[in-house]
């Protein structure tokens, strides 16, 4: 089914056969799957993608007749199409113009044809990924961690901007459904007797949080998951790498804005992304290491369990993720602010004395590295496979 929509803005002193034509040819050279719509603007708003393609010159107070029409329809910016054919490039230019006056936002796309199939498939991609994120649920079980001073999230602004809505679930929740549930043997094991003990515990936590998020409707979470340590006597790393690994979102030390960034990524990547925090910085060279004790299952070749690192209980996870390029992200909890840097995981390593996955990570540009000495974004940042600053530069407009 076709993503784009486009609807025409027409002016009635032009040829209609001839303008037919010149659009079929036009519309051709992108070769775009799309839903051709024309003057018919009942649908405006509901597809992926919704773009207003500027035919021709002398358009301009049709659209400012239809305006008031569309901005109800949608909040999303106007997509002005146009092949530069019969002056539409200028009416497009009066248009965007005027949208700008009223504090709207907008964008002409025009070009070559590679240039505009490109950027209609990028927004697509980014359209598509709103869409996904709009009426998502997250919760937050229990509060920030004590230490996590800057990471707060503006609930009303989050919902705003991204339609997400924070469920807050008191940690109490949390702790009544794991005594609920009973201790089953797992399909894990380990050759360490302490960390084997353990791993029942670990499954009730992860069967616990699962329960919450059915009952809640959520679509994923960030957990105060120290809080566990002297509770339950475990860790959430499991548990959080397995939900991952299971298509939900799931943070660690009720970091809102980490599990934010971790969703963006989800909605217009399809991938999971690696909770971390820089552990040691080389600022001549910018190369950075990063760790944690809980990766998502689904991003690693092979996996081992060792302990919680701070604690030295529970189960923690040493994951091996794959060699190659990376992207590091970070939103603030009010999307004022973001950091996205490409690079590249040279190697993973398994010190004894740091958390249990560790990643050294080369930044392209090494300059990105004063970001983390002088104006970070909290200490918590987002690792993924590959490379995705131009998608999520996109998605933050």
């Amino acid at each position: 089914m076709a993503q784009t929509a486009i609807f025409t803005l027409t002016s009635e002193l032009h040829d209609e056969q001839a303008v037919d034509a010149v659009t079929k040819d036009f519309l051709d050279s992108l070769g775009i799957d799309h839903l051709f719509k024309g003057s018919d603007y009942s649908d405006y708003g509901r597809h992926t993608l919704n773009l207003i393609f500027v035919r021709t010159g002398g358009t301009e107070g049709i659209f400012k007749g239809l305006f008031t029409e569309l901005r109800e329809k949608s909040d999303r910016p106007f997509y002005l199409l146009t092949s530069g054919k019969s002056n539409s490039l200028a009416a497009s230019m009066e248009i965007l113009s005027y949208l700008r006056q009223n504090h709207f936002s907008g964008e002409i796309i025009h070009g070559r044809p590679e240039y505009i199939t490109s950027r209609i498939l990028l927004l697509e991609k980014v359209e598509g990924a709103r869409k996904k994120m709009d009426g998502c649920r997250l919760g937050v079980i229990g509060k920030p961690s004590d230490w996590l001073i800057s990471s707060y999230a503006d609930y009303g602004i989050v919902k705003q901007r991204l339609g997400v809505e924070l469920v807050d679930v008191p940690m109490n929740n949390l702790l009544d459904t794991i005594a609920a549930i009973p201790e089953k043997m797992p399909s894990e094991s380990s050759d360490r007797e302490m960390i084997r003990k353990s791993l029942p515990g670990a499954n009730r936590i992860y069967m616990a949080l699962r329960d919450i998020i059915d009952k809640q409707q959520l679509q994923g979470l960030t957990l105060r998951c120290f809080d566990l340590l002297n509770t339950v006597k475990n860790t959430g790393c499991l548990a959080l790498a397995k939900l991952n690994s299971e298509g939900f979102v799931a943070g660690c030390e009720g970091d809102v804005p980490a599990m934010l960034s971790m969703k963006i990524i989800q909605s217009i990547t399809g991938l999971s992304g690696f909770q971390a925090n820089p552990s040691a910085i080389d600022p001549e060279t910018g190369e950075i290491l990063f760790a944690h004790c809980t990766i998502p299952l689904n991003m690693v070749e092979r996996y081992e369990f060792d302990t919680h690192f701070e604690s030295g209980i529970g189960v923690g996870i040493r994951g091996y993720m794959k060699e190659g390029a990376v992207t590091v992200f970070k939103v603030s909890g009010d999307l004022s602010r973001s950091f996205i840097a490409e690079g590249t995981l040279v190697r993973n390593q398994s010190k004894p004395d740091l958390c249990r996955t560790q990643q050294v990570i080369q930044l392209s540009d090494k300059s990105q590295v004063s970001y983390f000495l002088t104006n970070p974004i909290g200490n918590h940042h987002i690792i993924i496979p590959g490379c995705w600053k131009s998608l999520l530069e996109e998605i933050l407009k």
